[in-house]
């Protein structure tokens, strides 16, 4: 597909339990790393359909204070754009949750049934839900009779290769009451050491009429397209490359601003100003919500993802975690310091560009 085709494409509303949302390519929900801060980034640039935030506790969200919580917490006038996703193991807390959710004015609500990491799924959490489908559909239902908002399910293949089991739970949901799929097509146990299998988001989408939004490896514009193309699903919602490069939502939607934006593929040779601003404005934004010296201790979980996009990408981090690691003694959280180091640093590795890969580095990516 062309990357003016595809970028017309993505820019197609979709309609997801009767509301609308204004493009097809979303921010996948990401704990740690997809809270406010970040996705202030990524609407900086624009193209993003929906916003997601990462992972937050259906039994705490009920008398969770945003102001303190790291997860559950956004910017003014975002909610209306914003799915929360939620986590738990009974229907009736992630009911209350979900109340909560509406309550302050969130597009949707997301129930998480496919993380697998073994905090997660040794609770009773997440694609444990997919061993027990019975309590998996019965917590559809439940926050279903509790909110009018969207109701969407993440969610992957399961325990095992098989898919049927997945495209069962995928007529169950609908039946429930979901509005909306985001299909991850990988067994609970695989973190990612094998690649996603496309054709199981085909057969998901097959089995229903709401929409389905495919997720998993897709780092360029020919991987979206591609994905879209073998799999009739009806959007992607992205991850990793989010947070590597925030503004690929407008690159591949074609919306990127400035006078040397180069279009859906983004290349940096054309347009690099994104490559060197995006970090910086990242900080930033952390250190308006966090202060400076948590700012840098927060800025690190991102690094990995930001220098995945370089040729020497290992040594650059290496060398900025140094300089981290400077900084962030003492943690005193309102002395800038540490904040401006890493600034300079930044500025000085990325510009001149270093050699970017049109692929990230699978290598730092699957750290």
């Amino acid at each position: 597909m062309h990357d003016a085709a595809l970028a017309a494409r993505l820019r197609q509303p979709l309609t997801v339990g009767g509301r609308t949302v204004p493009g097809r390519l979303w921010l996948a929900p990401m704990a740690g790393l997809g809270h406010a801060a970040f996705r202030e980034v990524v609407e900086g640039y624009g193209g993003c359909g929906l916003l997601f935030t990462g992972m937050c506790n259906a039994r705490a969200v009920p008398t969770e204070r945003p102001e303190k919580s790291e997860a559950f917490s956004w910017r003014e006038g975002e909610p209306p754009r914003l799915v929360c996703q939620l986590f738990g193991a009974e229907p009736e807390h992630m009911a209350e949750g979900a109340r909560r959710v509406q309550a302050e004015g969130f597009f949707g609500v997301d129930l998480n049934m496919g993380c697998s990491v073994s905090a997660i799924v040794k609770r009773g959490c997440g694609a444990d839900l997919l061993r027990d489908p019975e309590r998996a559909v019965r917590m559809v239902a439940a926050v279903r009779r509790a909110v009018d908002i969207p109701v969407f399910v993440k969610f992957r293949t399961g325990w095992s290769p098989d898919p049927q089991p997945a495209v069962d739970l995928a007529r169950r949901f609908e039946d429930a009451g979901a509005d909306c799929l985001v299909f991850h097509p990988r067994v609970a146990p695989d973190r990612r050491t094998q690649p996603p299998r496309r054709a199981h988001i085909g057969l998901v989408r097959a089995a229903v009429s709401i929409p389905v939004m495919g997720n998993g490896d897709v780092f360029t514009p020919e991987d979206c397209a591609g994905l879209l193309d073998d799999t009739g699903c009806d959007g992607v919602s992205l991850g990793r490359i989010a947070v590597a490069r925030p503004w690929v939502f407008a690159a591949w939607t074609g919306v990127l601003t400035g006078a040397l934006a180069g279009g859906p593929d983004d290349d940096p040779a054309r347009n690099p100003a994104p490559w060197r601003e995006a970090p910086l404005a990242l900080l930033d934004a952390l250190a308006r919500r966090h202060g400076p010296a948590r700012a840098v201790r927060m800025f690190g979980k991102f690094l990995v993802y930001i220098t995945a996009n370089y040729t020497y990408g290992n040594g650059l981090r290496g060398r900025l975690l140094r300089v981290m690691g400077q900084t962030t003694a003492p943690p005193a959280l309102d002395d800038p310091g540490g904040l401006r180091a890493l600034q300079d640093a930044l500025r000085a590795e990325l510009d001149p560009l270093p050699a970017v890969l049109r692929r990230p580095s699978a290598l730092l990516f699957g750290m």
